[in-house]
């Protein structure tokens, strides 16, 4: 290679390492010389400033090379640093400017971080690989790093190079596959892309995988950020949180859209951001007593349609709701509240929109290069390579992300199921086996099971909750004892079988009822999550009140039924935003929910009034929640009513004494003298009816007390005799 080539190489834009040629290189043999070379295209000169001296320096290429060679000896200081300088530079356009040089400052990547990484073990990546504004040598700046081991060139652009890929070229860590580069200058809010060459030669602009934060949409750019400004008040939430254990506790969820929970009235265009949110949600969702607010995803994405499930920056608050501090106001204020924040995370695929993760570098960085491993025929996304440990990295330091920085509770992770599976929607010939023959995608399974395993480490009082939704063995068992370390599943069998169940009309529901029987078969094999959640309200399948059969009257008694048959049944409980008032139309991501129905009809205020006080009688009785995932927490009464459509139960807290006995009505018929089955011979207090008529029931049944006979009835070995009220549930509870 010829000495001017590195020189050529770089006016090309195609150096891997523009430090061989930018900044000081000693000469002579003693190294009493120092060249000092920087690259200013859109330059009409460039002096050097150092020591107090304005040296002029050459311009030995057109195209903006300026060189300058100075004695040491010259300089007054004999032990000045000569890497403390800086460049005068007057534009074309006569504007002056005085920068310091990016080229003077030496890797600041640890090895041991790098290493790491490869290894996919550097769990607080996204401290490392990003752009993070802070101070070097003294000087203010930020450190941009990326990840891209294919590019030949890498260049930071934004305003600050006039989007000129050629001024700010990155230098190569070698094998790690990082590129690195400090610019001074640039803080906080400055827009900024990578633009990379790949080994085509061909030219791609991507918004950085780690932005913490970027444009509006439609633009794509990212921003520098800082996260670290906010002070948080959550002390007493997280010590607490690190003392409590989930599992026999009582969980309510409330899913969330955030752009659509509730808009500004007076422009229905534009979304609330999370600071305004806060002042309304978080009260509205304390006043109905739900332990846990869960938010669609909340990173970037392009497409609102998409709810935010096809995410083009994992580490990215998304602008629509305002600025990272505005989330962190909204956790913390939940957390002030004594309310969980869980998100939706998704690392089950990725869009295929140019300027994101897609074909990073010119090559499949982040997916399979094979469409048969690579894309996701039925979102027409990519599908992550969890066997590349660098993504595999990538993808768990995100998690911990936003554990650490924005101090969230729990992490639903989206679509389980498509990871666990390599012919996933796919038909035979359209997927490749594993090694040993099969469907099962192993990589994914041992990325599950090392997410699980670090986050619990590393942050034991989260909460890691699988959409799971088939019989996959042990989701919510331990890793270390075979399953795949999650801390709760969806129960998807539970809800297919009670809407499915809930749909038909009360006459037919006799000939399904082991729809209603079925789940405790299985209840206790996870430690399972009851969701209705947004799938069951939009795409043509109608909203709860709407699948519900009968008049008005009877599909408000449904509904509540229906909440009620879920609140009793075993595990924790998920319910979607604008189903606690019996919204009649389909979710739409566009639209407020329709809270103007709470003041034209009392049906809908009366819902309302039930959920709350439903939640009420949840929370007060550990029979409820403190046995969710034991047998002993569960006894049928009787299953066996089937002519009636009726099924009774008991749940028991840990204290056998303490348990309530529930019996549901599926018909609207009344029924009166009904015998009820219990497991004690005591007297027995009816504490909840859903028929009550402030709920807009029919009040049929409004004895209170009844006592228990000792003949054993169906399952159980005493009885009491009841008036069943119509498409209704009731809660009896021992009493003196």
């Amino acid at each position: 290679m010829g000495k001017n080539e590195p020189i050529n190489r770089l006016l090309r834009a195609e150096h891997y390492d523009p430090f061989q040629v930018l900044g000081v290189h000693f000469t002579g043999q003693d190294e009493e010389s120092a060249l000092i070379r920087c690259f200013q295209p859109h330059a009409r000169t460039v002096s050097l400033l150092i020591d107090g001296q304005e040296i002029p320096m050459d311009r030995v290429r057109e195209q903006g090379i300026f060189e300058v060679i100075i004695d040491r000896g010259d300089v007054a200081d004999t032990d000045l640093d000569p890497y403390t300088y800086q460049y005068k530079i007057i534009y074309k356009d006569g504007v002056e400017s005085i920068i310091n040089d990016p080229y003077r400052f030496m890797p600041i990547l640890s090895e041991e971080d790098r290493f790491l990484f490869n290894f996919g073990t550097n769990y607080k990546l996204y401290e490392h690989i990003g752009a993070h504004p802070g101070m070097y040598s003294q000087i203010h700046g930020t450190i941009f790093r990326v990840w891209a081991p294919s590019a030949t060139r890498v260049s930071v652009i934004g305003n600050f190079n006039s989007w000129d890929g050629r001024i700010h070229p990155m230098r190569s860590l070698g094998s790690s596959g990082i590129w690195e580069l400090f610019l001074p200058g640039i803080g906080e809010d400055e827009i900024y892309k990578f633009e990379i060459r790949t080994t085509r030669g061909d030219i791609l602009e991507k918004s950085d995988p780690f932005q913490f934060f970027g444009e509006h949409r439609p633009k794509t750019a990212s921003t520098v950020r800082y996260l670290d400004h906010y002070q948080w008040h959550d002390a007493n939430w997280q010590e607490e949180k690190q003392r409590a254990n989930p599992y026999d506790s009582p969980m309510t969820i409330y899913e969330v859209h955030a752009g659509s929970w509730q808009r500004d009235p007076a422009n229905p265009d534009r979304f609330l951001t999370f600071r305004e949110l806060a002042g309304k949600l978080i009260p509205y969702v304390k006043n109905l007593g739900f332990t846990h607010i869960e938010l669609m995803p909340i990173m970037e994405h392009p497409l609102d349609e998409s709810w935010g499930y096809q995410i083009t920056g994992p580490f990215s608050m998304t602008s629509r709701y305002g600025v990272p501090e505005d989330f962190m106001y909204f956790v913390d204020c939940c957390h002030q509240e004594g309310i969980g924040v869980i998100l939706d995370w998704v690392p089950a695929h990725f869009p295929k929109d140019s300027h994101s993760l897609a074909r990073f570098d010119g090559t499949a960085l982040f997916e399979h290069e094979d469409p048969r491993k690579g894309d996701h025929p039925e979102w027409g996304t990519y599908i992550y390579n969890y066997g590349r440990k660098e993504v595999s990295n990538f993808l768990i330091a995100n998690a911990l992300f936003w554990i650490d920085k924005y101090h969230i509770d729990g992490l639903r992770v989206d679509a389980v199921a498509s990871m666990l599976y390599l012919d996933y929607s796919r038909k035979d010939g359209e997927w490749i086996p594993n090694c040993y023959g099969g469907r099962e995608n192993l990589e994914a399974i041992e990325f599950i099971k090392h997410l699980n395993s670090i986050v619990y480490d590393l942050h034991p009082g989260t909460l890691m909750i699988a959409e799971e939704s088939t019989s996959f063995y042990g989701v919510s068992k331990p890793a270390d004892q075979g399953g795949l370390g999650f801390g709760f599943k969806w129960n998807m069998g539970w809800m297919n079988d009670i809407l499915d169940y809930f749909k038909k009309e009360p006459i037919f529901r006799q000939y399904h009822h082991n729809n209603l029987t079925f789940s405790m078969m299985y209840a206790f094999s996870e430690n399972f999550i009851l969701p209705l959640s947004h799938d069951e309200v939009v795409h043509g399948k109608r909203s709860l009140i709407d699948k519900m059969p009968g008049d008005l009257w009877q599909k408000f008694a449904n509904l509540r039924l229906l909440f009620m048959t879920m609140w009793m049944h075993p595990g924790k409980k998920l319910l979607f935003m604008g189903c606690e008032f019996g919204q009649w139309r389909e979710w739409n991501c566009k639209q407020s929910l329709d809270f103007h129905l709470l003041h034209e009809n009392e049906l809908h205020r009366e819902m309302l009034n039930f959920f709350k006080e439903l939640n009420t009688i949840y929370k007060g009785n550990p029979s409820l929640w403190q046995l969710d995932f034991e047998q002993q927490g569960f006894q049928w009464m009787d299953l066996e009513d089937r002519s009636n459509s009726i099924i009774s139960y008991a749940r028991f807290a840990k204290d056998p004494d303490d348990h309530l006995v529930c019996l549901f009505n599926y018909t609207p018929q009344t029924f009166y003298d009904y015998k009820i089955g219990l497991p004690g011979g005591r007297n027995y207090e009816q504490v909840f009816c859903s028929d009550q008529s402030r709920f807009g029931g029919s009040n049929a049944s409004n004895k209170t007390i009844y006592k228990s006979i000792a003949k054993p009835y169906a399952q159980a070995q005493y009885h009491a005799r009841v008036t069943v009220p119509p498409l209704a549930g009731i809660i009896l509870k021992p009493c003196n």
